[in-house]
């Protein structure tokens, strides 16, 4: 059986990274550095493209830095980092979905604070940060072909945000590739869709009225034997 390698820093420092780059963030950008490198979870070559990014966020002025974070990621649903809008849109699945995957953090002991959203990328990382690596890299697994659509967004915009995408990607045992990604629609009218990307299953999720292609909700057997395998 193959070995997998310890990623719990390597997640932990991915998550930080995806945050808002505030003050906070920003005076420890050398330290993730350092943890992504002392892991050594991440492939030497996507790792170079992760150490440029930190190197960017670096030198931009906090609000520089800021700005573009909010125009890419909270501008549109193409780029979103909330994984259950490529899932369910504004369809009345998500309420219950985003009821589970909290309820599937309380049971690994862990609390959203005030204001998080759990299917938040970063808030997803850090419970995969808290399981041993073969269920932590199973789990990213099954979000891989988001991952997968929202690193082609951020590949068409040129952004070098993309690297920690397809590090993310790489973590989950697939391979990196783009998808054809449409244009973003105006924001106005991105919102009024029932479901995102119009629906179309290249784009991270099943047509209305079909399946949808995520189950990130652990069963209570994976629950019990990740369990044991902490203790």
């Amino acid at each position: 059986m193959k070995t997998i390698k310890p990623m719990s820093l390597t997640l932990r420092a991915l998550a930080r990274l995806l945050s808002y780059p505030d003050d906070e963030t920003r005076e420890h950008l050398d330290e993730l550095r350092q943890a992504l490198h002392a892991e050594g979870a991440i492939a030497p070559a996507r790792l170079a493209e992760i150490d440029a990014l930190i190197t960017s966020l670096g030198a931009q002025s906090a609000i520089d830095a800021e700005a573009d974070y909010v125009q890419l990621f909270d501008s549109g649903r193409r780029t979103s980092l909330h994984l259950f809008e490529h899932v369910h849109g504004d369809s009345r699945d998500r309420g219950p979905a985003m009821i589970d995957l909290a309820q599937t953090f309380e049971q690994a002991g862990l609390y959203l604070s005030e204001g998080e959203m759990p299917d938040h990328l970063p808030v997803v990382l850090e419970y995969a940060s808290t399981q041993p690596p073969r269920e932590a890299r199973a789990f990213l697994a099954e979000m891989a072909h988001i991952f997968n659509v929202i690193f082609s967004a951020l590949d068409k915009r040129h952004s070098r945000y993309a690297s920690v995408l397809g590090a993310l990607i790489e973590l989950a045992g697939e391979t990196a590739h783009a998808v054809k990604v449409a244009d973003e629609e105006p924001i106005d009218e991105s919102w009024q869709e029932p479901a995102a990307f119009d629906g179309c299953s290249s784009a991270g999720q099943a047509r209305a009225g079909q399946p949808q292609p995520i189950q990130i909700v652990r069963t209570a057997a994976d629950r019990n034997a990740a369990t044991g395998a902490r203790s």
